[in-house]
């Protein structure tokens, strides 16, 4: 199982956006996947470094480390009743539905174990997602 560190950004929010998943092995952490939009939002960016985590581990399926609580009870709490309703909630539209399918679809198919990490809090891995979140926002590329 891999263990992926996600991150995403957007600034300003929303504004241009960019993503970042790091691998760690052992003692080294790097990069594995990177993104950006023109015009995106943290939320976005958060949920699509997810699609790209879970994309990149395939069938060996992944422990991925966020510290978007948000997606995780999307994912944990919210979106299969959502999906048993036909994609629809009580009240409003699901934002970013979009995003909310594929990477559901992608969480009940593999092999996935979300762990939430406070932000910002000195963490090394999630400061090192956080950092290339931002580097591919400005357009680094792997």
């Amino acid at each position: 199982m891999k263990i992926l560190w996600t991150d995403g950004s957007a600034s300003p929010n929303p504004g241009p956006g960019g993503y970042a998943v790091i691998e760690v092995l052992g003692t080294n952490a790097y990069p594995v996947a990177l993104g950006r939009e023109r015009m995106s939002s943290n939320i976005r960016m958060e949920g699509t470094a997810m699609i790209a985590a879970i994309k990149y581990a395939g069938d060996e399926g992944c422990e991925i480390h966020s510290d978007s609580e948000f997606w995780i009870n999307v994912l944990t709490k919210w979106a299969p009743n959502w999906k048993e309703k036909g994609w629809k909630k009580a009240k409003g539209e699901i934002k970013n539905l979009d995003i909310v399918k594929e990477l559901y679809e992608l969480y009940i198919t593999y092999n996935v174990k979300l762990v939430w990490v406070r932000g910002h809090v000195g963490m090394e891995y999630n400061e090192l997602a956080d950092e290339w979140a931002n580097r591919a926002r400005k357009g680094e590329e792997l």
